[in-house]
């Protein structure tokens, strides 16, 4: 779909992050608000959000609870914990030190004929 951006590796963790940061979401809930808060830029697929969902759990960063979803049905919802509140701040702060020290690189990239 025109428009969309990639994940690159490493920034769906932080993504995930801030997700839950306004409270507790089941699966598809973070799917929803990542789409929201990119204004429909960032699509992610299930197939590498729940890898990273159980990543994150695993790290500490995440709890999960069983709860019902919108829709009725029995869904786990994950809830930042406090080990990941200082991570959140500090992987942004990477990912934007990163950020910026690339765009010159992609405004120097030569123009491709295609």
């Amino acid at each position: 779909m025109a428009g969309q951006a990639q994940i690159l590796p490493g920034t769906l963790d932080l993504l995930i992050l801030k997700a839950v940061s306004l409270g507790p979401l089941c699966g598809y809930g973070i799917l929803l608000r990542i789409e929201q808060i990119s204004h429909g830029a960032l699509l992610i697929e299930q197939g590498a959000l729940y890898p990273a969902l159980y990543r994150l759990v695993r790290q500490g960063l995440l709890k999960t609870n069983w709860g019902t979803s919108d829709n009725h049905r029995r869904a786990r919802f994950y809830e930042l914990i406090a080990a990941g509140l200082p991570r959140s701040p500090r992987n942004r702060r990477s990912y934007e030190t990163l950020r910026l020290a690339s765009l010159p690189c992609f405004h120097s990239l030569p123009s491709l004929s295609v």
